[in-house]
């Protein structure tokens, strides 16, 4: 093999391994991690004792009623005061209601108790483990396991959250809106008005507080307290890759987004105005957006000890201070905000954006999904998505798009490879030229020599050793582009190909129970193929590119172990993402072949034996390299001159 191909397959792989080594947890952080999660599970379990013992004393009568304290502690307790605390007492005391918003996409079911969301289903989306028939096949963002409330804080600093607050719903004139309502007195409550759009993800929800004002605090009449907090579910049939691309994430008004660590525990105070916020999963998220903006937030992250049977993957809570407007009248407050709840599909986020010129105004919601560093993102942006889209919109089966998007990649390149074989392919030729070459110098101390005369050989016939590796590294943007792509391609979740019931998930041919370092619990069998045709090719591209040059010792097994170095690291990953890189191993094999069929290797050896008779002006970099190993010539023999002395002496 000859040192391009050597040279491009250690480049590629100390950046997959670079990677890899970058992204994993340092023991120390291992460690953390174990004390966080211990930590986390008796905090959880604290939090149900509480929560039991608030439910006995509440029974019990034993509990006070925060919403009597909280509105009676600014006035007197006159007839009427009192009067009001019986209502809101028996208001209190009311049975729980659930009420039900629905479009084609989103089922949303909201409580009266708190006056909030409690589940959330996607329509066109089924669970994971749909099969399993204990399973309801729904889909849920969130189940009774999230939370969102209003915190107010009155002049005596008692702080009311809405939560423990039952509300009472209003009926309106839209069948998809919804407003809840907390009375105080007739002219005194707080409405909670929720409107979700026809066919669309998106809810709009807003904030309005009616005569409410003067009982607040000063410091805090101006602005919203909310507390949301929510356990993200499992979603995905892989837990590792779930877990590798959830985050909490925000972004700034008019600035970056922004996500917290993955794979740690984590808290951020965001001091600077931002304009959403994302519980994200792989492939789906609700985020909060504000018409306005969120002043500051206390963002926290939590990772939960998981294994494959696992619930939730992790914990996030969101405490967030946003500007409270005066509305028509003095004594009215109110907030605007905007739900999205749905998939992290590309292609849908962006329309988000199409309406709004202002590049500052624009959302972002399409930066949630990871499609790489800049470049990268460039590439899937404008390259691999368009062309994803258009095949995907002849109604093919997903397998069969990920092949023709692979032979349109590898057509495209076909000039790039054709560049680096016919580099090969003249070096090759050459060959025999080069193995008198080391006849001639047999020596280890005749190295530099060697080297020398083999440099000056490929200089009269016009080749450049290098030329063949720049088109193997300008072929590696796109290669790591669709290592972005493909993990996070919602297109590809729960499509199935021959064997592969989800091409965004593993394909495992055999699974055990117990965990073992490196491979996991499982093996998938489009990885295994990869492997193979990975190793194949190898042997076959080391045959085609033999210059006659020594190769460092150990380079031959040096070879052959990186497939399997690919296959321990792949493993975990979609199941179309190895799928595209098996073709894509076997189409270059095949054009490998179709271009030695179609070169006459004669007629190459004939022109470069022609260009040795014609005059030749070294490049820069050739006279560079002369020059060094002149220097490098000169060093050696007076080295080799001094140690001869000594050794006379």
């Amino acid at each position: 093999m000859d040192k391009n191909t050597i040279t491009g397959f250690i480049l590629i792989a100390a950046v997959i391994i670079g990677f890899t080594l970058l992204s994993r947890p340092s023991a120390e952080d291992i460690e953390r991690q174990k004390q966080q999660r211990i930590k986390d599970s008796i905090e959880y379990a604290q939090t149900l004792q509480r929560e039991r013992e608030n439910i006995i004393d509440t029974i019990a009568g034993k509990k006070e009623n925060k919403a009597d304290d909280f509105f009676a502690a600014p006035v007197q307790e006159s007839d009427s005061t009192l009067s009001t605390i019986d209502s809101l007492q028996q208001a209190n005391r009311q049975p729980e209601q659930f009420i039900t918003l629905e479009n084609s996409k989103v089922k949303a079911v909201f409580s009266t108790k708190g006056g909030k969301m409690v589940s959330v289903q996607l329509k066109e989306y089924m669970s994971y483990n749909k099969e399993d028939k204990k399973n309801t096949d729904s889909l849920y963002i969130f189940n009774n396991d999230a939370d969102f409330a209003l915190l107010l804080t009155n002049k005596q600093q008692k702080v009311l959250s809405t939560s423990d607050l039952i509300f009472t719903p209003v009926q309106t004139e839209d069948d998809n809106s919804l407003i809840m309502r907390y009375s105080y007195s007739g002219t005194q409550h707080i409405d909670f008005v929720y409107k979700l759009a026809d066919d669309d993800y998106m809810m709009k929800y807003d904030i309005n507080l009616v005569g409410l004002q003067p009982m607040l605090a000063r410091d805090r009449s101006d602005i919203f307290e909310l507390s949301w907090s929510q356990r993200m579910r499992r979603q995905e049939k892989s837990v590792k890759n779930e877990q590798r691309y959830s985050h909490l994430c925000y972004k700034y008004v008019g600035g970056d987004v922004k996500e917290m660590s993955a794979d740690k525990s984590e808290q951020v105070e965001v001091k600077e105005p931002a304009k959403w916020i994302a519980f994200k999963n792989q492939f789906f998220a609700p985020i909060l957006i504000a018409d306005d903006k969120i002043e500051t937030a206390l963002l926290d992250s939590r990772v939960l000890q998981t294994d494959e049977s696992s619930e939730y993957l992790k914990s996030f809570e969101a405490t967030i201070y946003a500007p409270a407007k005066i509305g028509a009248t003095d004594e009215t407050l109110n907030a605007g905000f905007t739900y999205y709840l749905g998939p992290m599909s590309f292609s849908l986020l962006k329309k988000y954006d199409s309406h709004i010129d202002d590049a500052n105004k624009q959302l972002d919601l399409d930066k949630l999904v990871p499609l790489g560093w800049t470049l990268f993102r460039w590439i899937n942006q404008y390259f691999v998505i368009p062309i994803f889209n258009f095949l995907r919109g002849t109604g093919l089966s997903m397998g069969i798009v990920i092949l023709l998007l692979t032979i349109i990649v590898k057509l495209i390149i076909s000039p790039l490879t054709y560049k680096s074989f016919m580099s090969s392919a003249k070096m090759r030729v050459l060959r025999p030229q080069v193995e008198e070459l080391n006849a001639k110098y047999p020596k280890q101390e005749q190295a530099m020599e060697k080297q020398q005369a083999t440099m000056a050989l490929y200089s009269k016939a016009g080749v450049n050793p290098m030329s063949g590796c720049i088109p193997l590294l300008l072929q590696m943007p796109i290669l790591i582009a669709l290592f972005s792509f493909f993990p996070n391609a919602i297109e590809l979740r729960q499509q199935s190909f021959l064997w592969a019931s989800d091409l965004s998930t593993y394909d495992a041919i055999i699974e055990w129970k117990n965990h073992i370092p490196l491979i996991g619990t499982h093996i998938s069998l489009f990885c295994i193929l990869m492997t193979a045709t990975n190793i194949i090719y190898t042997k076959f591209n080391m045959e085609m590119t033999n210059t006659g040059q020594q190769q460092m010792p150990g380079m031959k097994w040096m070879m052959y172990l990186m497939p399997l170095i690919f296959l321990f690291m792949l493993n975990d990953y979609p199941s179309g993402l190895t799928y595209y890189y098996f073709l894509s191993l076997l189409i270059t094999i095949l054009l490998t072949m179709a271009f030695r069929f179609m070169i006459d290797e004669k007629k190459v050896l004939a022109k470069l034996e022609a260009n040795k008779a014609k005059p030749k002006k070294k490049s820069g970099f050739m006279a560079r390299l002369a020059e060094a190993q002149k220097i490098q010539q000169q060093q050696l023999n007076e080295r080799n001159k001094s140690n001869s002395t000594k050794r006379k002496r």
